[in-house]
């Protein structure tokens, strides 16, 4: 079985419980169009500021997040406490663009921490790199105002050095303000892009070795992500809206890495945007996951009045009836080491020595595992703890008209039953032998 590379936070959780809740949150949402949209529009501070005016999300009651969350069989999350457009959810001394002067006049990340924590939940913190209302954040080649030649003129001795103190004060004040922090997840680093005018940022920028510094200290123990453009730094890789063929490797080794993933293609509330993904699909995106040694952080973009989307709620909701019936399939669970059938996967349990078979189309009557005679004591189907019939087959006899042949040796053979059962991927427990 891999075993991922050590890292210097403590990842030992990290690999156990494997699904976490992704949240962006912030001014954007007012605009339902996309967190990117004042980028993308290229929208000024000025017509920006109407989103922070009216930020009043009168419906929120983080218990209810938190408990959508649990039941869903999540057991970490990330919020984002500023997004590019650097608007702020807590009660940062540092800035007046923040929850507190809006007219909801108040921290909305604080009792987010509390009531997650209260059902259980690792604490995680996304901040943004990117701060595209700071008045020391350089017009470059991403900035909203970057078409704007005379804006850029007139702001062209901005000075990132200046940006970069506001920045790791901030980071400061998320370390020492809301008590254990299990994971820091910062936002994004693009040195290494190409533009015809302009450059992107990076670890200088950043200063991101003293800033890394300055978390391990404050937090020892905490998760950091990979997108400081430190790679050494990097606890987690974090492959973003794609799914690795195997499990990801940094100089052919095996690391520590977490999908994200959205519902519908954007990180923010999209109200227009139809292209939701079914949760059939997201409960597989899950298995593949984990299959493959990593984990899943899947993203809930709340609404204006503070809500959940509807359309999340019932993904949620599927997800978490999907897990109540076979989550050890997957907490505590990894790669194995065995190639499965076609259309299915397998996660494995080392502390348990149990073998996990995810049927992603059902078969008729029978599945061969390669590798697995003699080493399985008893198999069941995980949803109602019904025996799962297994035999093999002589490798020397041939296939007639009602008997099976032409298997290999160490071949396993289950007998399933004809009707699939009722749940959106069944699951094979294989109980193996010391």
């Amino acid at each position: 079985m891999q075993q991922p590379l050590p890292t210097a936070g403590d990842t030992s959780w990290f690999v156990h419980d494997r699904f976490g809740l992704f949240i962006h949150w912030g001014t954007y949402t007012l605009a339902a169009r996309h967190e990117w949209v004042k980028q993308r529009e290229r929208i000024r501070d000025e017509e920006y500021q109407k989103y922070f005016d009216h930020f009043d999300p009168d419906l929120y009651d983080p218990t209810v997040w938190a408990k959508e969350a649990k039941n869903a069989g999540m057991k970490y999350f990330v919020v984002t406490t500023k997004h590019h457009e650097g608007f702020c959810l807590w009660d940062s001394a540092l800035t007046d663009y923040k929850a507190t002067r809006t007219p909801y006049g108040k921290d909305v990340l604080r009792p987010m921490v509390e009531a997650f924590r209260a059902e259980g939940f690792k604490v995680g913190f996304y901040h943004s790199l990117i701060d595209w209302h700071h008045p020391e954040f350089p017009v470059d080649p991403i900035h909203p105002m970057r078409d704007d030649l005379e804006y850029r003129e007139a702001h062209k001795d901005r000075d990132i050095r200046k940006y970069a103190e506001y920045l790791h004060g901030q980071t400061r004040e998320l370390l020492t303000q809301f008590g254990k922090i299990h994971i820091l997840w910062f936002d994004f680093s693009y040195a290494n892009r190409q533009f015809p005018w302009g450059r992107g940022k990076g670890r200088d920028d950043w200063q991101s070795e003293k800033l890394v510094q300055m978390v391990r200290e404050l937090q020892p123990g905490i998760i950091l992500n990979d997108r400081l453009d430190l790679p050494e730094s990097a606890d987690v890789r974090t492959p973003e809206e794609y799914q690795p063929r195997r499990w990801m490797t940094v100089d052919g080794k095996p690391v520590v890495w977490e999908a994200c993933q959205t519902f519908n293609r954007s990180w923010g509330y999209y109200r227009d945007n139809m292209d939701w993904r079914e949760p059939d699909e997201l409960i597989r995106t899950l298995i593949d996951t984990v299959s493959k040694g990593g984990n899943l952080l899947l993203n809930v973009g709340p609404n204006g009045r503070g809500e959940f989307d509807e359309r999340a709620v019932e993904r949620l909701r599927a997800i978490g009836a999907w897990m109540r019936l076979h989550s050890r399939s997957i907490y505590g669970c990894t790669a194995s080491d065995l190639t499965p059938p076609p259309d299915t996967r397998f996660t494995y349990n080392p502390e348990k020595k149990r073998l996990y078979l995810h049927l992603f189309a059902w078969p008729y009557r029978h599945v061969h595992l390669d590798g697995l005679a003699g080493r399985v004591e008893y198999a069941q189907l995980l949803n109602d703890a019904s025996e799962i019939k297994m035999f093999t087959v002589d490798p020397h006899q041939q296939a007639q008209n009602t008997t099976m042949g032409g298997d290999r040796a160490d071949t396993l053979i289950l007998e399933l039953p004809i009707a699939k059962p009722k749940v959106a991927v069944p699951v094979v427990e294989l109980f193996l032998k010391e």
